[in-house]
């Protein structure tokens, strides 16, 4: 989504490590969850509650994350209801998300703080 605070993973706090179950923890964020769900049901809108509901992500998280998911444009809403956005543009972002997975799988993850230290490096010289 750039898919930076959609699809990477981020750190999560002690209380939520220690109430989440495995599943929870899996690595499906709650954006992904909440575009599956829409996307299931595309032919359909629903209200956050209804979309908290039908994807797991707790009531007091939804309305964060659909802002997030609007200001991307993978959503979009009127009133009180909301519905999947520009379905190409979604598309678009998992087919980059599942790129850099697989270029993760096959050269391993970059370390930010690696590249960092030669960016500057390089630059200086």
């Amino acid at each position: 989504m750039t898919l930076e605070t959609l699809l990477t993973a981020m750190p999560i706090d002690i209380d939520t490590f220690t109430e989440a179950s495995t599943e929870e923890l899996s690595g499906i964020t709650n954006a992904e969850k909440v575009i599956r769900f829409l996307y299931q049901n595309r032919d359909k809108a629903f209200t956050p509650s209804e979309i908290a509901e039908g994807t797991g992500v707790k009531k007091t998280s939804i309305s964060t994350v659909l802002r997030r998911l609007e200001e991307r444009e993978f959503v979009q809403h009127k009133g009180d209801y909301w519905a999947l956005g520009d379905e190409e543009r979604v598309r678009d972002a998992y087919r980059f998300h599942q790129t850099m997975d697989d270029l993760d799988e096959r050269f391993g993850a970059e370390d930010i703080d690696e590249w960092r230290q030669h960016a500057v490096e390089d630059a200086n010289e």
